[in-house]
């Protein structure tokens, strides 16, 4: 666990920031998350003892990358601690701090739809100063190697490596291990018409979005990079969702390609798969059942 003491030391002494408190408050399953109250308002704060160096700079980049032309709002970026060295002081990232309410479900379709337009150099492009630079999750490393089609990047980078790593460390048998590769081998037959790369958020799950009290939507928590669209609509059902009219107002403003139903379990495997890596337990026994339906 990070302290809050550490926090302010590094809002203090790295960014110049003058703070009166800084105090734990809810955040994700991964990070430590704080609330620092300052001169100027609140921030909120994130960190990890398990942090990659690089993980918050590249989620920085991701934030910013997000917004550019207006098209999504996301966080502002008060600063980013994320030294090579892990004895000098804890890796973090400050936000601005949103007062939460209640999400403009059509805003939130249309704003998607233009963030996606955005697009990417490639599948696997990431902003930053490493353009191809691993998806992180503190000590896990996700491949962005760069592929001419989305089937072959999300079997090759996605797919496959949470496999192997999910089986390496106990939480995948070895049968289930087996039904996921085929389905990897076997990914052009499902994966839908190809579409150019997309500007997507990466892990757009419904609690990776929330909204301020005028309800304008704001993404948080990206691991960014050039990917399908269908596969961050497709996340955003995982865990519940935001109402079919989010979706709608999506379609409205850049249609999803036909068939895009059949395609969401095979879009939301990665994600599934992850958290067999994270957490184990009931994942494998959904992961397997989502490849069942293709292999």
């Amino acid at each position: 666990m990070v302290h809050s003491a550490a926090i302010e030391r590094v809002l203090t002494e790295d960014f110049g920031i003058e703070v009166a408190s800084v105090t734990k408050t809810r955040g994700g399953d991964i990070n430590d998350a704080f609330r620092a109250e300052t001169s100027d308002g609140s921030i909120f704060v994130k960190s990890s003892p398990g942090a990659q160096a690089g993980m918050f700079t590249a989620e920085a980049a991701g934030l910013q990358w997000l917004s550019e032309k207006s098209a999504i709002a996301t966080p502002e970026v008060v600063g980013v601690h994320d030294p090579l060295a892990a004895d000098s002081g804890p890796r973090l990232l400050a936000l601005q701090w949103i007062d939460e309410g209640s999400i403009d479900a059509e805003r939130l379709g249309r704003q998607l739809a233009a963030m996606h337009r955005l697009g990417a150099t490639s599948f696997g492009f990431t902003p930053g100063p490493d353009n191809n630079a691993p998806m992180r999750f503190n000590d896990l490393s996700l491949p962005n190697d760069p592929h001419p089609t989305f089937a072959e990047f999300y079997a090759t980078n996605r797919i496959i490596p949470l496999t192997e790593q999910s089986a390496t460390i106990g939480r995948l048998s070895s049968s289930a291990a087996s039904t996921m590769l085929t389905l990897a081998d076997r990914i052009d037959d499902f994966a839908g018409p190809p579409e150019a790369p997309a500007r997507t958020h990466g892990d757009l799950w419904i609690g990776n979005v929330m909204a301020s009290t005028n309800g304008t939507p704001y993404l948080i928590d990206p691991v960014a990079h050039g990917g399908h669209r269908e596969v961050d609509l497709a996340n955003l059902t995982v865990f519940g969702g935001p109402g079919q009219r989010t979706f709608d107002a999506y379609d409205e403003t850049f249609p999803i390609a036909d068939g895009f139903e059949d395609r969401v379990p095979l879009w939301q495997l990665a994600m599934i798969l992850l958290h067999v890596y994270l957490f184990g337990g009931s994942y494998e026994a959904q992961a397997l059942s989502i490849a069942n339906r293709y292999v």
